[in-house]
């Protein structure tokens, strides 16, 4: 979505907003004695449940709130298994899943075979409505539990009933042991179960799942405390955890900020130990630099941000209008100029080589800056503008965009505007109800490292983050040859030759790949950041 997901701040794209709504800007970080970690964070869109999470809101803190059957290495992002003993497959389509003994939830029941089965079963099954749903496509009986829209999600025809409540796929062998049958070999699903929407759930969720929205129960390193919304979400350390890393601190608050500056400023003053995403007035000649000394760095992550483009406006279905405005962009500007060189211009949709099946140059020609045949594509289609670009006004999104804007009225002659939205929840919204009159940003922090999760979930018909109504019978055919190849390095080949038909067609625009520029204060030691952009909550200290 997390992912990882969709991001509210520029900086890797997904991430969060700031002026302490509720802590007013000036809470303190907090006495080292208390053992609290602060952190920034944006409002999560949907209640805190895995399945219906796709944004980094919500899932920051249900990462800490959850482990999955597997996690992923912070300095190589390599999964390895967490909850899971086992995940075993002759032939990537039968997989055997053997768990470890000793994992409870917060509320001390345990984590067995069936809390994976119910809670995958629940999250796709076509009724709940789960963002997520999408995740358990590969599963067997998947299309009886979650049918496919006839005529896609914008088109009158309803998606038929359900004909089963339950995924053929999915069967619990034993208390510790369950059995996963794809529909077709996928190679890439181990790598996936470290994904929020794969967590496992507790019985009292299905006894009553308003009451664990309100309160909701996980069986990660951290349980839940408190919300108040709009302002803060308190976690305290789970002490029976049974995780390889098991925390140092007591506890940590995700704080909403309403503006990256606030937060950034919080942080400078010490009312706050974290930041994710420095805002683009801090990154100005390494302003930071100064401003932190050594308490901030800057990594790699597996992120990327775009423009998407609304296909479900008439304005926007001509190909030639979308590959004029991309090839009117000079990426390599903005990103020296407003990101002192942070971010690297993209040159398609997978972002760098830390991704097993980078493609480089994927997006060929269309990725170029080129104004001269940018303005004869648009001269071609007849389009005339204007052009409205939309984001999130909590993320610091407002110089870069107003730079692109000036770059298509000096390079194709068309008025442009910022149109900014209050908060990430509000603009979540307009995805949802297609409410897009023009290009609109889109941040992607990978779900787990693998090419298919920036192309799949992103650009397949009907998945969960395909914003722009993109279907392409192609695309999702290449995706199908991709997924069921009998290898990951055969499969990293076919992503490729899928990404190449996002090139032909060009539903979104790269703009560029992020690296984390993170700050801390000096209450913190031991400092790391996972690959999508986390402060790494298990293994962060408190100075003594």
């Amino acid at each position: 979505m997390r992912k990882r997901r969709l991001a509210a701040w520029i900086a890797a794209p997904l991430a969060v907003g700031l002026l302490a709504t509720g802590c007013g800007g000036g809470a303190g970080a907090g006495d080292a004695g208390d053992g609290i970690v602060s952190v920034s964070h944006t409002e999560p869109q949907n209640p805190l449940v895995p399945a219906n999470t796709t944004e980094t809101g919500g899932g920051d803190v249900l990462d800490a709130m959850f482990t999955g059957l597997v996690a992923y290495d912070e300095q190589t992002s390599e999964p390895y298994n967490a909850v899971a003993e086992s995940i075993e497959s002759p032939d990537n389509t039968v997989f055997t899943i053997k768990l470890k003994p000793g994992w409870t939830f917060h509320d001390g029941s345990p984590v067995t075979a069936n809390s994976f089965v119910r809670a995958w079963n629940y999250a796709a099954y076509a009724p709940n409505g789960q963002s997520g749903a999408s995740f358990f496509e590969h599963i067997a009986g998947f299309e009886q539990v979650n049918p496919a829209d006839p005529d896609g999600e914008t088109g009158p025809a309803q998606a038929p009933e359900p004909t089963a409540q339950e995924m053929s796929g999915l069967k619990v062998i034993d208390d510790l042991t369950f059995e996963v049958t794809l529909n077709a070999p996928f190679a890439t699903f181990p790598t996936m179960l470290g994904y929020t929407a794969f967590s496992p759930m507790p019985e009292s969720f299905f006894a009553d799942k308003a009451g664990f929205e309100a309160h909701p129960i996980g069986n990660g390193p951290f349980q839940f405390d408190s919300r108040q919304p709009n302002a803060h979400i308190t976690l305290s350390k789970y002490e029976q955890y049974a995780g390889q890393h098991k925390p140092s601190i007591n506890g940590v608050e995700f704080r909403v900020y309403n503006e990256l500056e606030t937060a950034y400023q919080d942080l400078v003053s010490g009312n706050l130990d974290f930041v994710n995403q420095l805002p683009p007035s801090a990154l100005v000649g390494d302003k930071w630099k100064a401003d932190l000394q050594d308490r901030g760095m800057v990594k790699p992550i597996l992120s990327n941000n775009a423009l998407q483009l609304p296909l479900y406006d008439p304005k926007y279905q001509d190909v030639r209008v979308r590959h004029a405005l991309s090839m009117a962009i000079d990426r390599k500007q903005i990103t020296e100029t407003i990101f002192e060189g942070a971010y690297t211009p993209a040159n398609g949709w997978v972002p760098g080589d830390a991704i097993p099946g980078y493609e480089p140059g994927a997006c060929g020609e269309f990725c170029e800056f080129n104004p001269q045949r940018a303005k004869q594509l648009l001269d071609e289609s007849g389009f005339q503008g204007p052009v409205t670009i939309t984001s999130n006004a909590d993320g610091g999104h407002k110089e870069w965009i107003e730079a692109i804007c000036g770059q298509f009225k000096n390079n194709l002659g068309l008025d442009c505007v910022f149109n900014p939205v209050p908060t990430f929840a509000e603009f979540l919204k307009m995805h949802d109800e297609n409410a897009h009159q023009g290009p609109f940003r889109f941040g992607w922090l990978g779900d787990y490292p693998a090419a298919e999760t920036f192309l799949g979930k992103i650009y397949r018909t009907g998945a969960s983050s395909n914003y722009m109504r993109y279907s392409s019978p192609e695309f999702d055919a290449a995706m199908d040859r991709a997924d069921r190849a009998p290898t990951e390095e055969e499969g990293n080949r076919l992503y490729a030759e899928a990404e190449k038909v996002l090139a032909k067609d060009m539903p979104s625009i790269p703009l560029w790949n992020q690296n984390a520029v993170v700050g801390w204060s000096d209450r913190l030691e031991g400092v790391q950041v996972t690959f999508d952009r986390q402060l790494n909550l298990e293994t962060v200290k408190l100075v003594s």
